[in-house]
Parts: C-alpha cells; sequence; structure tokens
C-alpha cells in the first residue's frame, strides 16, 4: 500500500508500506479523499504545531472518508478521546487530556491507501453526500463548535475576519442562525469573492459587530476582530497562529469588557453536520477546488500554502 509521510518541514516521502492489521475494536477503511487543513500546513512548514514535534516520520491528513471492508462510506471523527478524564465526564470531549488525534504527535493519520481506525469513531453517511461533501463534514463541525461558542441570536451582526475555508463556513452558519448583517475581511481577492457569493458585506473600521470570528490566526486578523466588536461583545479565536503565540491589543479588550473564547475542534457535531449538508443548508462542495492523488502530495501542500483556491483535497 502506497503512504505519503512528512519526514521534515516541507518533505513529503512516498512510501510503499504493508496493509495495516485492525484490532477487535478498528475497522479497516480504504481512504478516498482526505482535506488538507490549515493545521496540516503548520506540521508541514514548520514541522510541528503548538508544542507538538515532528519526532518520526508522520502521516498526515485528518479530514477525511472512506470505505469499510464490508463496502459501507463513513466519515472519520479524528478525535479519539479517552472517555475518562475530567473534561470528557463534564462533557468537553475536545478538551480529552489524554487526546488521540489523526495526524497528530504519534498519531498517524489518513494520507493512506488504507488505515485501521475506531469503529466507534467512524459515523454512517448518507448517499446523497459526494465524497468531497463527506471530508469536508470535519472543518464543518469546527465550524459548528465555534458559532455555538459565539452564541448567536437572530438579528445579530456578526464579524468573520479571515475567510479560509472554516471562515466561509462561520459565515454561511452565521446566516442560517439568523444574522442580520455578516461582514468580512480577507486580503485575497478570490477567497473574498467566494465570501460575497454567500451574502457577506466588505468590513471596514467603522462599522460594528456583536460577535466576531477570528479565522486566520494572525495577529492583525485579532487586532481587527478587537476593534470591531462593540463593547461588551463576545470574540471567538478560531485560527491557529504559526509561531504559538498571539498578540492582541489589550487595552481596546479591556476597555470595551470583551468576551474573548478560543475555539477547540468540535464536541458532537457530527450529526448536525451531516443533517445540514444533506439537506442542502450548507453549501461545503462549491468550496473544493483542487484534487491531487497522494504521488503529488508535496504539490498539494505547495498549493495548499501559496493560498491558491480554498480547498485542496488529496485522494489516495
Amino acid at each position: 500500500m502506497k503512504v505519503t509521510r512528512l519526514h521534515a518541514n516541507g518533505e513529503f516521502r512516498l512510501h510503499e508500506e504493508e496493509s495495516p492489521t485492525s484490532a477487535s475494536d478498528e475497522a479497516l477503511v480504504q481512504v478516498k479523499v482526505v482535506g488538507v487543513c490549515g493545521s496540516d500546513l503548520l506540521w508541514y512548514q514548520t514541522a510541528g504545531i503548538g508544542d507538538a514535534r515532528l519526532s518520526r516520520p508522520l502521516v498526515l491528513g485528518h479530514e477525511f472518508t472512506g470505505i469499510l471492508e464490508i463496502g459501507k462510506r463513513m466519515v472519520a471523527d479524528p478525535a479519539v478521546p479517552c472517555g475518562q478524564c475530567s473534561p470528557y465526564q463534564e462533557g468537553n470531549p475536545n478538551l480529552c487530556l489524554a487526546l488521540r488525534f489523526a495526524g497528530h504527535g504519534q498519531e498517524d493519520g489518513a494520507l493512506h491507501e488504507f488505515m485501521a481506525w475506531l469503529r466507534r469513531c467512524l459515523i454512517p453517511l448518507p448517499d446523497v453526500l459526494s465524497d468531497d461533501e463527506a471530508a469536508m463534514l470535519e472543518p464543518l463541525g469546527v465550524a459548528l463548535h465555534a458559532v455555538d461558542l459565539g452564541k448567536l441570536r437572530f438579528g445579530m451582526r456578526v464579524g468573520i475576519f479571515g475567510c479560509r475555508p472554516i471562515g466561509l463556513l462561520v459565515l454561511q452558519l452565521a446566516h442560517f442562525a439568523g444574522a442580520a448583517d455578516v461582514f468580512v475581511a480577507e486580503p485575497l481577492a478570490h477567497r473574498l469573492e467566494a465570501a460575497h457569493t454567500f451574502g457577506a458585506r466588505d468590513w471596514k473600521p467603522a462599522q460594528e459587530v456583536d460577535v466576531g470570528f477570528e479565522c486566520a490566526g494572525e495577529d492583525d486578523s485579532v487586532a481587527d476582530t478587537l476593534q470591531a466588536v462593540k463593547p461588551g461583545g463576545q470574540v471567538v479565536l478560531i485560527g491557529i497562529p504559526k509561531d504559538d503565540r498571539t498578540v492582541l491589543p489589550a487595552s481596546i479588550a479591556r476597555r470595551k469588557g470583551l468576551t474573548i473564547k478560543l475555539s477547540r475542534r468540535m464536541k458532537f457535531a457530527y450529526p448536525r453536520a451531516i443533517a445540514l449538508v444533506e439537506h442542502g443548508l450548507v453549501d461545503v462542495r462549491s468550496l473544493v477546488t483542487h484534487h491531487f492523488p497522494l504521488e503529488q502530495t508535496g504539490e498539494a501542500f505547495e498549493l495548499a500554502a501559496k493560498r491558491v483556491g480554498i480547498k485542496v483535497m488529496v485522494v489516495p
């Protein structure tokens, strides 16, 4: 079986390895599509993310869908909580103290032709969802969790800073949640155009919003978000900074009395994400702009790193 492993920052190598065997609580998955995520790019560009560093050749990829041995299509939850720690018991599996996550640390991800994954983390798919749509359920779940944290209500004004895939999904969800106006800030013209197709308006410094979602992981974007949110409003930080540091204008946040929340992955989002796509309430299909075979994983990541298109997929 073919496998792509990251050996160092910017260095993928294609390997030929034996197909995995599945344990009693696992199933063998033929991987069909893998999305390239912003966190994958951090591994690729810096050989790590946060305090996790590359210590061995790692298989990336956590946005994936595939087929089980019995021919059934499924989407995978890449997060495997321990089920025992206090955060899990309190209803926060995304904050698990011993979380395993596909394509992170010591846990190989989905850039294989085949992989073994826990059965309890495999969710059946309705036939109407394409493979691309199924692979987009993970980022949609991340967006859902962020919108939940923002506590949107009908008639609110929402700001989205950074129109990468997560930002464009938050945009759609904000409209669906009843936002009266959604403003966006994005330096890349093609992504700004995509935001306009979903009904967003360009943010200007004089415009004030009730809730701001920072989706780029850049300090300038964080500053714009804090500037835009009204006194007493909510800020949700979704973007992951490259150097594991976020610098923000403390005086603005303090004087406005802002509530700042940091969003980590998702929790219990897959049933809602599937329903939203199945019923045509959120468009994930149009966000997928490029496909590459497994042998061209390096080219796929280079394209994604240059911010060409929106969502890049690898097809094992």
